[in-house]
């Protein structure tokens, strides 16, 4: 399976690509929603988009609208992975399309977790 990782912070693209690599995930990478979009477009084979609020450009919520909204591309599951904790945030990204919602700090227990929740299982 393919992800993409879409976070501004170079440290956290790590700590998910460790992650996910570990799981078995092809990773690309992503510093900004727009950044985000411009490889989902051309890379096809991107099934899962973990996704932070908070990023300069195009912010998370903007990249999951733009994503529903692109039919090209719309297909990819979507998992928020941010600090945003306060709960109209979660119901926000929840309603803008995200599949699941994940606070960091995170585990790897809670990310197989949501993976669970989304249908998607590792290899």
């Amino acid at each position: 399976m393919h992800a993409l990782v879409v976070d501004d912070s170079k440290a956290m693209r790590a700590v998910l690509r460790h992650v996910l690599k570990e799981l078995g995930f092809e990773v690309l990478e992503a510093g900004n929603g727009l950044e985000g979009l411009e490889r989902l477009r051309h890379n096809r084979e991107i099934q899962l988009a973990l996704v932070d609020w908070n990023m300069p450009e195009m912010d998370g919520f903007d990249f999951i609208c733009a994503l529903r909204a692109d039919p090209t591309c719309n297909h990819t599951c979507v998992l928020m992975v941010t600090t945003e904790t306060d709960l109209s945030r979660v119901s926000d990204a929840l309603a803008a399309g995200a599949d699941e919602y994940l606070m960091k700090p995170f585990t790897k227990e809670a990310l197989l977790g949501k993976l669970g929740l989304m249908g998607i299982s590792p290899c």
